[in-house]
């Protein structure tokens, strides 16, 4: 039996859906009010549990030799960050603790590039140095710290292995992800401007067969960057454009006015509840080109990724066949 966390979301659903198309007998944790459309024609055995209850984690680990923890509380905005790090850092510990408990063979975590160092006129790799202090945003800082905390059970023996995926694209991005959203406000003619700032895309299929690579023949206690291309934000616009028949932006946003935008679109979530548009913490992000290296994956997983353009495509069809645009 295999254990995966997060199925209920865009990755984690990539993932079972990879297992399952391997035949492999899969059970998924899932909260009572989880959204299991993504998951809906797979068959699998739910385990109802949340990563703040370690009763339930470890009932669900039970008899797993293999477990993949994608779970995590993705948001740039918060009222209260006391729940990212509840979810993304308490909540791996208990995960992690429950699966080395119960006797898995192997156990993946899913960090984030986010976490990956990037120096100042370079591209990071999993050895370039980071810190807590240099990381924008709680998002980040939890997933750090989260990754710390996996690191820690490693060294102690836990058969754990961390992949470090960058953003995913493609088709099922319920919610959506930050990812998914340019794609959807592009779409939707919600995309005027752009900033000068570079990310990576992976399509969300080479990513969940990052996890199963890494679940194979990934070393305990080490981490591995899965990412195809570095882009930068106008290369990834005009890359939808031309999928989408539509016209790419051609003005270019300061740094400083996106920043300012943010800081107003924060500062009125946090009066109102409702989640800024362009969240401080992302426009943060933006100021620092995130181009990484994934020729370790590439050379001790024997991973190979293929293009961005398919998955982007798939993405810009299923937003439209799903009325999201």
């Amino acid at each position: 039996m295999i254990l995966v966390t997060g199925a209920s979301g865009f990755l984690g659903g990539h993932v079972a859906r990879a297992l399952a198309q391997r035949g492999e007998p899969l059970r998924l944790l899932m909260r009572p009010g989880s959204d299991r459309r993504g998951v809906a024609d797979l068959e699998y055995e739910e385990a109802i549990g949340d990563l703040r209850d370690e009763a339930s984690l470890r009932s669900a680990a039970a008899g797993c030799s293999r477990v993949y923890h994608v779970a995590a509380d993705y948001r740039l905005w918060t009222r209260d960050p006391g729940e990212l790090y509840a979810s993304n850092v308490d909540g791996t510990r208990n995960v992690l603790r429950a699966a080395a408990e119960a006797g898995a063979e192997r156990i993946v975590y899913t960090s984030t590039v986010g976490t990956i160092g990037i120096p100042g006129d370079g591209i990071g790799d999993e050895e370039t140095p980071t810190s807590l202090d240099e990381l924008a945003g709680h998002y980040k800082r939890s997933k750090y710290l989260a990754e710390q905390a996996a690191l820690e059970l490693a060294r102690a023996g836990a058969p754990v292995v961390l992949v470090n995926p960058t953003a995913p694209v493609g088709e099922a991005d319920l919610k959506p992800t930050a990812t998914g959203r340019i794609i959807l406000d592009f779409l939707l003619g919600r995309t005027p401007a752009y900033v000068d700032t570079g990310l990576n895309l992976i399509d969300v299929r080479d990513a969940a067969a990052g996890h199963l690579a890494a679940a194979e023949r990934g070393r305990p206690g080490s981490r591995y960057i899965l990412k195809p291309r570095n882009m930068s934000l106008k290369e990834i616009l005009e890359a939808v454009a031309a999928l989408s028949s539509r016209k790419a932006p051609r003005l270019r946003l300061p740094y400083a006015a996106a920043w300012l935008f943010g800081a107003a679109e924060t500062a009125l979530a946090q009066v109102t509840g409702r989640p800024p548009r362009a969240p401080l913490e992302a426009v943060r992000m933006a100021a620092k080109k995130v181009y990484v290296s994934s020729a370790k994956a590439e050379r001790e997983l024997g991973w190979r990724p293929g293009p961005v353009e398919p998955a982007l495509e798939r993405a810009i069809t299923w937003f439209r066949e799903n009325q999201y645009c």
